[in-house]
């Protein structure tokens, strides 16, 4: 008998227009956000990729590396003058590409670097050899 008296009758109804209003505010404010977002200067981004060219030219890079040095720069320069333009998400983009082609610049250089020190270490070995073969004598 409780159970019965506890239930209740519920009528759904479709409530469509809540729905598309819904959907309607969330493409919009997608919609903003996106814009917003195309809006701004990459400035974080920038400063990311002036570091990356700065730590490649130290580790060597324009000596080992000087053609993805040289892009580093050159897509850097270009990127800055996209920022003046207002052409954010070009300015992004090409600093994007300038942090890649940096980053590559320095490991190419620890790469050359450590082949020299390889190749100074088997010198070494090499006269230290010769050196005992002399005594030996």
């Amino acid at each position: 008998m409780e159970l019965a008296a506890m239930k209740t009758h519920t009528e759904k109804r479709p409530n469509t227009s809540l729905r598309g209003i819904k959907l309607a505010a969330l493409v919009l404010g997608s919609s903003l956000v996106l814009a917003g977002c195309a809006g701004n200067p990459p400035s974080e981004q920038y400063a990311v990729t002036e570091s990356a060219v700065n730590s490649a030219i130290s580790a060597g890079g324009t000596e080992f590396a000087p053609v993805e040095m040289k892009a580093a720069q050159d897509k850097l320069k270009e990127a800055e003058f996209a920022m003046h333009e207002e052409e954010y998400e070009k300015a992004r983009r090409l600093a994007e590409q300038a942090e890649w082609d940096a980053r590559l610049a320095e490991r190419k250089a620890q790469a050359a670097k450590a082949e020299r020190a390889v190749q100074d270490a088997r010198q070494g070995v090499q006269e230290l050899r010769e050196e005992g073969m002399r005594n030996a004598q």
